[in-house]
């Protein structure tokens, strides 16, 4: 069974500004030559890394909901500029919305339970799904969702 990753998405209002943002660095990365592949570094290693790899995702926190996942294709151990051990989280770039659900902010990253993990907007949310997201933050605030 996967196990997940739950993390706050600093700097995004939006699942579109995530979507904006990502399609610009690859397009970076591939003016610049290198591998048009998304990495989220982090200060620390999953201890669990094994039942991450094994069909977990990276479920975005915005503005204090989890509003989105990217699969995780790898985890790799680096040493950035200053020596320091890091993490790359490698992510496919494809944001998959899923049902909004309130998350106080926390730092760092923490573990999310297969089961506990919110699911695909397009999973059988039928108009939901086509609801602009703003709307659908609003509707989640007040309990509706």
């Amino acid at each position: 069974m996967p196990l997940h990753i739950i993390k706050l998405c600093v700097g995004a209002d939006s699942i579109r500004d995530m979507e904006e943002w990502i399609a610009a660095t690859l397009a970076m990365k591939r003016a610049a030559g290198r591998k048009p592949e998304q990495v989220h570094t982090t200060r620390s290693s999953p201890k669990r890394a094994e039942e991450v790899l094994d069909g977990g995702s990276l479920y975005w926190v915005i503005k204090s909901q989890i509003a989105a996942r990217q699969k995780i294709v790898d985890l790799r151990s680096v040493t950035d500029a200053e020596g320091i051990a890091r993490c790359q989280i490698v992510l496919e770039p494809t944001l998959v919305q899923v049902m909004p659900r309130p998350q106080r902010p926390f730092q760092g990253w923490r573990y999310l339970a297969d089961h506990e993990a919110p699911k695909d907007l397009s999973a059988g949310a039928g108009e939901l799904a086509e609801m602009p997201e703003e709307l659908r933050r609003e509707l989640r605030d007040l309990g509706l969702l």
